[in-house]
């Protein structure tokens, strides 16, 4: 492997699931994960393509109850090209034996490349290359291009390419019970003269897809006049083409595909826009040439150099697998993202867990594209601001005011979150109460708002952002509760991000009462609203006012609970991760770790044994630790101030060793937060825990899920422990601000950053540290290194010693 490269030079059928997740290819529109062209979906392969925001929603009977879901829809493959001698069984890596294997993703050119030499039950040998990639810079555009050498044999080969519209979505196990058919085929051709076209239609959404493709083959330079045979079989369509091949000699086969869907711009219909655009594209090499030049441009903004001083050893390649991280983080929201009406989906498009829904992980996303593509995060939040409408119908229905977004998110905002899941570990379907995470409403908020540090985008504020923080600061002002005893708010029935907690030991009723983090983001919440009314242009106030019903009595009340939330401690200055907490059980942790391998999912584990983690003190995530990742210790001391509450140095260190040895590490963020929080205290046992992050897809460590869809979220957050926590970039108080502190082993560490239309190059070692100011709409930028304050002019370099 190199820096730039993700390689795999055996065939091993046990990771083709992972493999495939990890070689996905997208550009924000569309994405096609990374299975060979030669096979359909199996218990070892599962060539999906999935569009942004194409989901659909069906329903099914599960023990008894009739359920609906709203799935991320297994589109149309566009993929199937397969190849045999006349008289032989089709080439594929089950069918023939592998000679040679290689499979390489090149992240610096997003192209996926299969080298492989397949050999038939008569020892006939054909060496495929084949290089593939969807486009950057044309959202509707993908292609490959495979060579075919025989290696040993003259005869006839038989090629035949197609477009499959019989897939299903079948891509989580443990969904296969739920009906799966999501779409249904409007038209198909296949003619000899002309593009395979295929149009689709979802069968509740009623997303219309077309797809075209056109097939070129080449035999030394020259095409070949063929007669395919034509295959037009209930959405299977394609075209066999017969061609004699010598021993030696190379077969070169194009495919061009384009995508449209009923939701495209600047078209009549989407059938339409494919069979024009397949018609006047050109030819392999000249679009893989802009394609390149797009991933170009993209890596100039987004790379982030590093070097570190085990880097020789060919077992360690955290560079490279930072470089796929932010890969997949671009390849799932691009500027092709951009006014799409889609969120970002927390295992990316690269699958079907979660069903490609949006949940909180946005909170661990938007810092890095925000300092890189701030246009694209946007873009991202106008999602939320379009579903405003259902989030306040949510909170009406619940008895709540303002606004109140679900924890899963899909095309329309309405809660989508499962009324049960399956435990595959008991076989049981069991309740999800997961809806009860209303801190998603908190992350949200904090987005916004962070944007706007960031850019300093009022139009964006006004427009749009403050109207959304306003009605989430309204929704904790209802479910708050006031405690006259106590002379406190609380915040009763809810879950908060660990997960394995949903309700007291042998409580009739979900929820738990005070959680720390729901809490202490209710209160930041309010108290941003009302600097949000503080900070807009006098008109604009006064129409939210206006319009929002607004009054001085509702602000007041925002004022009181921000400084009279309950938050509980116990045992020495323990922040209680939930009322009552300290009462729970303590795990035998040496117990289960001897009787499982893998205790990771505590919960499944548990209820299989016919217990429950509500009964012990065990966090599939971190939860309290949480507030030491969103905020500085400055800040916490002043939210916890404002409460009335102390708040010593000592606070931090003391519920991090608490919490994280109570952790199961159920979930990939866990990894990303305990290495941020760590990372100014202990920067040795930070970076071990930042290497575990990096770990978590790349080598799939939570429990061969990765193959499902790789976890954004964790992606996206280790990329911004290098950024953050490791360079100290902060926006605050309108001023960018540097504080590095790297890890031992860290040497180096350069990124660039683009702060409100200045662009700036940060670059540190262990020893010193280089500011770089590219360009600004201003000759002299002011930005802040550690407590001071310092200027600098375009095109100088300001350098500072550590």
């Amino acid at each position: 492997m190199t820096v730039w490269n993700l390689t795999y030079e055996t065939y091993k059928p046990q990771e083709q699931g992972l493999r495939e997740a990890l070689c996905t290819l997208g550009n924000g529109y569309f994405a096609t994960r990374g299975a060979s062209a030669q096979v359909s979906a199996d218990e070892t392969h599962y060539p999906g393509t999935y569009l942004a925001g194409g989901y659909n929603r069906l329903k099914t009977e599960i023990a008894g109850r009739e359920i609906e879901n709203e799935d991320l829809v297994n589109m149309p493959n566009w993929l199937c090209l397969k190849f045999r001698f006349t008289d032989g069984q089709w080439f594929s890596p089950e069918t023939a034996t592998i000679r040679s294997y290689c499979q390489e993703l090149d992240m610096k050119k997003g192209t996926l490349t299969h080298i492989v030499v397949f050999e038939d039950e008569q020892q006939r040998r054909i060496r495929m290359e084949e290089q593939r990639f969807i486009h950057m810079g044309d959202r509707h555009t993908a292609a490959m291009k495979v060579s075919l050498t025989s290696e040993n044999h003259t005869g006839a080969l038989e090629v035949e390419s197609a477009i499959d519209g019989t897939v299903r979505n079948q891509g989580v196990k443990r969904y296969r019970d739920l009906n799966s058919r999501h779409f249904v085929v409007l038209e198909s051709e296949s003619v000899q003269d002309g593009p395979l076209y295929l149009k689709v239609q979802t069968v509740q959404s009623e997303l219309r897809v077309a797809m075209a493709a056109r097939t070129r083959i080449t035999q030394k330079s020259k095409d070949l006049d063929l007669a395919p045979e034509v295959i037009n079989d209930n959405g299977y369509v394609g075209k066999r083409y017969t061609v004699d091949i010598n021993q030696k000699e190379t077969l070169v086969v194009e495919k061009v595909v384009l995508v449209h869907t009923s939701r495209d711009f600047a078209i009549t219909e989407c059938g339409v826009a494919a069979k024009a655009r397949i018609e006047r594209a050109p030819g392999f090499d000249d679009i893989l040439t802009s394609h390149t030049m797009a991933w170009k441009h993209l890596w100039r903004r987004s790379d982030i150099k590093m070097t570190d001083r085990r880097k020789k050893r060919p077992d360690y390649h955290p560079e490279m697998v930072i470089r796929l991280h932010i890969f997949h983080l671009l390849q799932t929201v691009s500027k092709k993202t951009i006014n799409l009406d889609v969120g970002v989906p927390a295992r990316g498009w690269h699958g079907e867990a979660y069903r490609g829904h949006i949940f909180w992980d946005e909170l661990y996303i938007y810092p890095f594209i925000t300092l890189q593509h701030p246009e694209i995060t946007r873009s991202l939040l106008l999602y939320r601001y379009r579903r405003l409408d259902t989030a306040r119908a949510a909170a009406k229905k619940a008895g709540f005011k303002g606004a109140m977004y679900p924890w899963q998110s899909a095309s329309s905002g309405r809660e989508e979150t499962q009324i049960m899941h399956l435990n595959p570990e008991s076989g049981r379907w069991i309740p999800d109460n997961s809806q009860l995470q209303k801190h998603v409403n908190a992350a949200i908020a904090f987005n916004i708002w962070k944007y706007f540090e960031s850019t300093g985008d009022m139009q964006f504020m006004s427009a749009y952002g403050a109207e959304v923080l306003l009605e989430i600061a309204r929704f904790w002002e209802s479910i708050a509760t006031y405690n006259k005893d106590l002379d406190r708010y609380e915040i009763c029935g809810v879950m908060g991000p660990d997960e394995y907690h949903e309700a007291y030991p042998d409580a009739d009723e979900p929820g738990l009462d005070n959680n720390a983090y729901t809490n202490v983001m209710a209160t930041w919440v309010l108290t941003q609203a009302l600097q949000v009314l503080e900070i807009l242009p006098k008109d604009r106030i006064e129409e939210l006012y206006e319009t929002l019903h607004l009054t001085k009595s509702e602000t007041d009340l925002w004022w009181d609970i921000s400084r009279k939330m309950r938050i509980i401690f116990h045992d020495d200055n323990i922040i209680s991760q939930f009322e009552h907490y300290d009462r729970l059980k303590e795990l035998d942790w040496d117990k289960y770790r001897e009787k499982y391998s893998n205790i990771q999912r505590m919960d499944r584990i548990l209820e299989a044994e016919g217990d429950s983690p509500n009964n012990y003190k065990i966090t599939k995530q971190a939860d309290v630790l949480m507030l030491f990742y969103l905020f500085s210790a400055p800040e916490l001391k002043t939210l916890f101030k404002q409460l009335g509450y102390p708040f010593e140095y000592e606070t931090i260190p003391k519920n991090i060793d608490y919490y994280v040895h109570r952790t199961t590490y159920g979930s990939s963020l866990s990894w990303v937060v305990h290495s941020w929080v760590l990372a100014r205290s202990d920067r040795k046992r930070s970076w071990k825990f930042f290497l575990k992050a990096l770990q978590s897809d790349i080598d799939d460590i939570q429990g061969g899920t990765t193959q499902e869809g790789i976890h954004l979220g964790a992606m996206a957050g280790s990329v911004n422990i290098l950024q953050e926590a490791y360079l100290g970039i902060k926006t605050r108080g309108n001023i960018l601000w540097l504080n590095p502190e790297l890890p031992e082993v860290l040497e180096k560490l350069e990124m660039q950053v683009q702060y409100r239309s200045s662009t700036l190059i940060f670059e540190a070692t262990q020893e010193m540290c280089k500011i770089t100011l590219l360009c600004s709409p201003e000759n002299t930028f002011k930005f802040g290194f550690k407590e001071d304050l310092y200027d600098l002019t375009v095109g100088n370099t300001r350098t500072f010693h550590i």
